[in-house]
């Protein structure tokens, strides 16, 4: 039913807050503002691109600092692929799928390693070709019709480029195919492989910064609206509306930075791609980075350092349950506070580390194949690596003042081969307490069903008494020092906090509140989609 004899035309508008317009926006602001749907408020209309993010306001005084991060930032952010570079992804990654390479090579045997690895490095490249010529056969007719792998050499460089930035973008993409990749582009930096190749398959990984500065384009960086316009949305706590609102002002941005940034040197969509490469960036952080400060604030609110809550003690000892090291319930509360903030140190700058690793993998340092005890293993030497870590774990124990527990950072040994490990291993930091925080956030919402509700009043007393429980397991069980294969390599190294939070995770099904995450959604830590 419509009503149609309300007095709503008579209604007029009255602003609570006068609006401040942006200065330097001009007629780019009144263009970008056309762009937005008609079907919005007027008031949603006439609202100007504000620097607004949660409360805090960018000031210009303070640009050319928030410039220079954005910069130093943006040299390790991957460029996000095109369409075409989309295409050569989906042919690599279906060339590696049925390629053998790491079966063939990471082998003990008496034949020639330098022969084998041409001759699997021809292979896969061969596959690469036919697979083109059968998607696009005018394309592949072009490249291959007369023509060796060492006068495409400009090609496979592209395609092998491709891969690799697409994984430090996409982690949970190419979990198997990634590791067959890198190490046939370790073994072809080898001197005698590429003369027998013919060719180099290796070229720097393309970023932002790259990117830009090829186009002279850098001052892109140092405006204002970046700041606005690569923000990453949060959902939580806010309406519909809200929302909204905020997806509009990014979106406007973007089209602000379009315009006044486009010449004859770089295209208006090559600066909305920078941008969204760099938005892709504080997407991964929030993902991945915020549920390590989840469970920091989890730990300050269940926990007291000095205190001890009967039944909630911290403390463990070596020996009993499975721990093998030995802490007060303070020491055990500083010792995990500390992991904690290594691990959002280290995720924080995981694409600069895995720009180290890039470079660490593919340098001149050999590497020797070693059984580790979890089968043959290339170990290789990371220095660049290893200096980043030192700095991120001294800048990590500065904060903390004291440091509970070994600070030996194993690189290029039997517990850490080589980098391409070591990224994988850190990759797991999200995988392990995104389940964990998921679950605690929506106890909530589960126990909004009476009889759930029920059973957690039963076998935990309340909701927070549930949360608390299994924070409490987690922070005793999730950081004792075990999980190694033997006891010598356990304790509290820095690769050994994650190790023992993985033990913690395979034994999830044998805790008391396994049901609990069930309920709430979990099916894994591997990475999985939640219900």
């Amino acid at each position: 039913m419509l009503h149609r004899t309300g007095n709503r035309r008579k209604h007029t508008a009255r602003n609570l807050k006068v609006d401040t317009p942006l200065k330097n926006t001009g007629a780019a602001a009144a263009d970008a503002m056309s762009l937005i749907d008609t079907e919005k408020p007027k008031e949603d209309e006439k609202q100007p691109v504000t620097l607004e993010l949660d409360g805090t306001i960018i000031q210009s005084s303070s640009s050319s600092t928030f410039g220079q991060w954005m910069e130093k930032r943006a040299k390790y952010v991957p460029l996000r692929l095109d369409a075409y570079e989309r295409n050569l992804l989906r042919l690599l990654d279906a060339a590696l799928n049925v390629s053998e390479y790491t079966d063939k090579i990471d082998i003990l045997t008496y034949a020639n390693k330098t022969r084998r690895i041409v001759t699997q490095i021809r292979d896969l490249c061969a596959i690469i070709a036919g697979l083109l010529v059968a998607g696009d056969y005018k394309l592949g007719n072009q490249l291959f019709s007369e023509s060796s792998p060492k006068q495409n050499e400009l090609f496979y460089q592209q395609i092998f480029e491709v891969g690799r930035r697409h994984k430090i973008m996409n982690p949970e993409k190419m979990r198997s195919n990634y590791g067959k990749l890198m190490y046939m582009l370790m073994d072809s930096t080898s001197p005698d492989v590429e003369d027998a190749l013919g060719f180099t398959c290796v070229v720097p990984i393309k970023t932002v910064y790259d990117f830009l500065e090829s186009r002279d384009s850098l001052e892109l960086l140092h405006d204002d609206m970046i700041a606005l316009a690569t923000r990453e949305i949060n959902p939580e706590f806010k309406s519909r509306a809200q929302i909204s609102a905020e997806v509009d002002r990014k979106r406007r941005a973007v089209q602000m930075l379009c315009e006044k940034y486009a010449n004859d040197r770089i295209s208006a969509d090559d600066i909305a791609r920078c941008v969204a490469s760099l938005s892709d960036n504080h997407a991964y952080l929030k993902a991945n980075r915020d549920p390590c400060e989840k469970m920091i604030k989890y730990l300050s609110k269940y926990f007291n350092r000095d205190k001890t809550e009967s039944g909630y003690s911290l403390a463990i000892i070596a020996g009993r349950h499975g721990h093998r090291l030995t802490h007060t319930h303070k020491t055990q509360y500083e010792y995990v506070y500390q992991s904690l903030c290594l691990w959002r140190e280290i995720v924080h700058e995981m694409f600069m580390l895995w720009s180290l690793s890039d470079e660490d993998l593919l340098s001149s340092s050999p590497y020797r194949l070693t059984n580790t005890g979890q089968g043959l293993q290339r170990i290789q030497p990371c220095r660049n690596i290893g200096m980043a870590m030192h700095k991120i774990l001294s800048r990590t124990q500065k904060k903390s003042g004291s440091w509970v527990g070994s600070s030996a950072v194993h690189l290029g040994d039997r517990d850490v081969p080589n980098a391409f490990m070591f990224i994988d291993k850190y990759n797991q930091v999200s995988r392990i307490l995104t389940p964990i925080v998921n679950t605690l956030d929506r106890i909530d919402q589960i126990a909004e069903d009476p009889a759930i509700a029920a059973y957690i009043n039963e076998q935990y007393g309340s909701v927070e008494n549930c949360r608390k429980d299994i924070c409490f397991d987690f922070f005793t069980y999730g950081f004792d020092g075990s999980g190694a294969d033997n006891y010598f390599d356990a304790g509290s190294c820095i690769d050994g906090r994650l190790t023992s939070a993985w033990n913690w995770c395979s034994q999830i099904e044998k805790k008391k509140f396994f049901p609990i995450f069930l309920l709430t959604g979990f099916i894994g830590f591997d990475g999985g989609e939640w219900n």
